[in-house]
């Protein structure tokens, strides 16, 4: 598996890894442009693909707002699940997170345990009620 950042063109790829994770469907609005705005904005796509056949398999979107960076559509497709590609994917991201040395929060549905166990092993915390995790300092990234 080969963990790379976004090009123009991958967007179909990436389409497909969120409507099988149940991430996204074209009817949220995110498309190539609202991607490579956010690039613009300080963000950035992290692709996990497959080395054999190149097929994108995983994503990992960083937003920036101008005072937080926001990981979402974190996910990899089910067949690849559960291979501990997860781990590296975020380990790929939270690097970038570190670089920045920006606060980075997320969302995550309170019954995507495996989610919520992968995120706290990587230091966010729970922030309350809304399932809302937190690295607020960047230097405790491993």
């Amino acid at each position: 598996m080969i963990i790379r950042k976004y090009r123009t063109g991958d967007f179909e790829g990436i389409m497909s890894v969120w409507v099988a994770t149940g991430m996204g469907s074209p009817e949220r609005g995110d498309d190539a442009s609202v991607i490579e705005l956010s690039l613009t904005m300080g963000g950035e796509m992290f692709l996990l693909t497959d080395e054999d056949n190149g097929r994108i398999i995983g994503t990992s979107w960083i937003t920036f707002d101008g005072r937080r960076l926001l990981l979402h559509h974190f996910g990899i497709i089910p067949e690849y699940q559960g291979l501990g590609l997860s781990k590296e994917l975020l380990k790929e991201t939270l690097s970038f997170v570190k670089e920045k040395g920006i606060q980075v929060k997320l969302e995550v549905h309170k019954d995507n345990k495996r989610a919520i166990n992968l995120y706290k092993k990587a230091g966010f915390q729970y922030l309350g009620d809304y399932h809302v995790y937190i690295i607020r300092d960047t230097n405790t990234i491993y």
